[in-house]
């Protein structure tokens, strides 16, 4: 099985799972809190707690399936508080819960599904012990994606972030989240010490991978390919390693800050692609993937570890 075919097959399992628990919401909070989960999604998160899982022990991932759903069920708390914060109209091709509900319906929204994914995690058929170290992996995860959240929002309000501090803020936001499904699978499959923090460092530089590569796909992807509003980095003035390493080479990008046109998008990108930044990013992104990659090779050899460093790949290529 390839990697596009794993995948595949992973959404598939987390799909027909959350249809089965959140797919008869009749009330609203229950509606709402469903709508983001319910709009689909590559379900990556889940496809590394499995593959964690099965690349420390064959044939574990059938017995972590209910954690699985639990990092996305956290995935999606993130997505719609982030949406609330960032004022973005679509998420995943569809309105996001604020818009199509209001903030505070969304907040709850979100709130109801962290809470379910602690309730997933020790669904899991795992040992009690096991379960609590997941749970409270989980929860530091959680609190470092908070600061991620809190550092991010703190930049928009400065233009001299340096960019030690935006990795620091992305191994935050978005790496940990992704150390946290690796770890947690390994964790619940039985693996080792050495094991699981070679799965969680593999998860947390491979998920900053995925934000830097993220920020890429925000400005050059069209609304349509990305399901978000194009160029929201740019027009909002975050400081991302684009917008950072645009200042380092003397480009000024706050004219910017503001409604824009396809074409004002278009000359964006030219004004980058000319100054080698777009090129420089996505270097950074492969370098952090291969730092990961060279983390699990203490793993055995086994189809679900190369899956895992495909996994890697596929981050740093999204959106071409």
């Amino acid at each position: 099985m390839d990697l596009k075919q794993y995948l595949d097959f992973t959404a598939k399992q987390v799909d027909l799972m959350i249809d089965r628990f959140f797919g008869s919401e009749f009330e609203e909070l229950g509606k709402a809190s469903a709508h983001i989960l319910m709009a689909g999604g590559k379900r990556l998160r889940p496809a590394v707690v499995m593959l964690a899982a099965d690349a420390v022990r064959k044939g574990s991932s059938d017995e972590v399936m209910s954690a699985a759903l639990a990092l996305e069920l956290t995935h999606c708390f993130t997505l719609i508080h982030d949406d609330i914060m960032d004022e973005d109209s679509f998420r995943r091709g569809v309105p996001t819960v604020h818009t199509k509900w209001d903030e505070p319906t969304a907040i709850l929204a979100g709130d109801v599904l962290y809470a379910r994914s602690f309730d997933f995690i020790c669904k899991t058929r795992a040992p009690d012990q096991a379960k609590v170290r997941a749970v409270s992996m989980l929860a530091e995860a959680c609190v470092d994606i908070c600061r991620g959240q809190h550092m991010d929002m703190s930049f928009e309000k400065r233009n001299d972030v340096t960019e030690g501090e935006y990795l620091d803020m992305v191994s935050k936001k978005t790496g940990v989240l992704y150390a946290a499904a690796a770890g947690i699978g390994s964790i619940l499959a039985g693996g080792n010490a050495v094991q699981t923090s070679a799965l969680y460092h593999y998860g947390l530089y491979t998920g900053m991978a995925f934000q830097i590569q993220d920020d890429v796909i925000d400005i050059v992807a069209s609304a349509e390919k990305s399901g978000k509003d194009r160029a929201s980095d740019i027009r909002e003035g975050k400081q991302t390693l684009i917008s950072i390493r645009a200042r380092e080479k003397g480009l000024d990008l706050s004219p910017y800050c503001r409604d824009l046109s396809d074409n004002e998008i278009e000359q964006v990108i030219t004004l980058l692609n000319n100054a080698g930044v777009i090129d420089g990013v996505k270097e950074t992104a492969r370098e952090l993937v291969s730092k990961g990659n060279q983390i699990i090779s203490i793993l055995p050899d086994s189809q679900e570890k190369m899956l895992l460093i495909e996994i890697g790949d596929y981050f740093v290529t999204r959106g071409h």
